[in-house]
């Protein structure tokens, strides 16, 4: 268990901080009120609602959906709004920066640290609220910026590579970057391809897409895509399909490993840290329900290895002669839509939602 986290829990601080300032365009509280307990075993957490300190009229949201920490510690949060794409918090939830307007579309968010620097990969799904508030879609796009927005380059439509066809849509929602630079960008949205570059962005191979004569090689909702490091010797790609309710991993050059199914979990990027792997999950069916996709149905699930040992705003994970069964959203519905999962040193999460009444990252406290 982490030693400064350990600290603050017998010390009381971690329930007491005071909230850092803000900008001074609102009134915070100096004392955290008490928020329920949501989780399992040893993965337990406060749910801290208020843990944003923003002003929402001169900064709006419409989804939040991704968030990472840089190297500095602070928190970089990739939202669809047209007026702010990036906005950028510390961890006391003050908020430091925004930049961007150019990804109205804005879904997916990938740190790349090389060398000394950090660099982002941000994707644009093709996806976006048009100024009468309809949804419009467009192709989507891929670039890799600065943390301060400075664009190193784009990666377009593979249509541009001969690798789609004429009027084949391309709807990026993730990027993933392997030790060595290359890029793996999910086309969750659009044709449901992994499609690997080289840290120049020269396209190298793609596979998944539909109707593989190899099901496994099948992706469906190709959601998110990520870098499994926890086997240094053998490090793999994962790639959610996520109407599969699964992940499924696979060599760096895309040969298929295997399969992890999440019964009844709409999941959405694999979150690694230590041996551990998180996930938001979107979408759950209610017990004797059927799938809505507009229904707030979410929550979010921690993974020891493969096996679930918390689902924070869900039921508790169980399994029947090895088999997970299940999970479910909790019938108060602490989540709307679990969209990602950032985790700090202290191992505690930030929790992006879609479709959350615009509302900011909910943090879960460790305890």
């Amino acid at each position: 268990m982490n030693t400064r986290r350990n600290f603050l829990k017998k010390t009381g601080l971690a329930a007491g901080l005071a909230a850092a300032p803000s900008f001074g365009f609102n009134i915070i509280k100096k004392v955290r009120p008490e928020e329920e307990i949501l989780g399992h075993g040893d993965y337990k957490y406060r749910l801290v609602r208020d843990w944003a300190k923003m002003d929402r009229m001169r900064f709006p949201l419409l989804n939040c959906h991704e968030m990472i920490m840089d190297s500095q510690g602070r928190l970089i949060m990739l939202g669809d709004h047209p007026r702010n794409n990036i906005i950028i918090f510390d961890k006391s939830g003050r908020m430091l920066d925004y930049w961007g307007t150019a990804y109205p579309g804005g879904h997916g968010l990938t740190l790349s640290k090389e060398n000394d620097e950090d660099f982002l990969f941000l994707t644009d799904s093709g996806w976006y609220k048009d100024k009468r508030g309809q949804w419009v879609s467009h192709n989507g796009r891929v670039s890799k910026t600065t943390t301060d927005g400075r664009v190193v380059f784009d990666i377009g439509h593979p249509q541009t590579m001969g690798i789609y066809k004429p009027g084949e849509y391309f709807r990026p929602t993730e990027v993933a970057v392997a030790p060595n630079g290359d890029i793996y960008v999910a086309d969750g949205y659009g044709a449901d391809y992994i499609i690997q570059y080289d840290a120049h962005g020269r396209y190298i191979r793609h596979w998944g897409g539909h109707d593989n004569d190899n099901t496994n090689y099948n992706l469906s909702n190709a959601h998110g895509v990520a870098i499994d490091l926890r086997d240094p010797k053998n490090p793999m790609v994962v790639c959610t399909s996520r109407n599969e309710n699964a992940f499924k991993f696979f060599t760096l050059d895309g040969k298929f490993i295997s399969m992890l199914t999440l019964p009844n979990m709409y999941v959405c990027r694999p979150v690694f840290d230590g041996p551990n792997l998180y996930a938001g999950v979107c979408w759950s069916k209610p017990k004797g329900g059927i799938f809505d996709w507009q229904a707030h149905t979410g929550f979010v699930t921690v993974l020891d290895g493969d096996r679930v040992v918390s689902n924070p705003g869900g039921t508790a994970p169980e399994y029947i002669k090895g088999e997970l069964q299940p999970s479910y959203q909790l019938a108060h519905k602490p989540f709307n839509h679990g969209h990602d999962v950032c985790v700090d040193e202290d191992k505690n999460l930030y929790v992006c939602q879609w479709n959350a009444d615009q509302t900011p990252p909910i943090k879960l406290e460790r305890i």
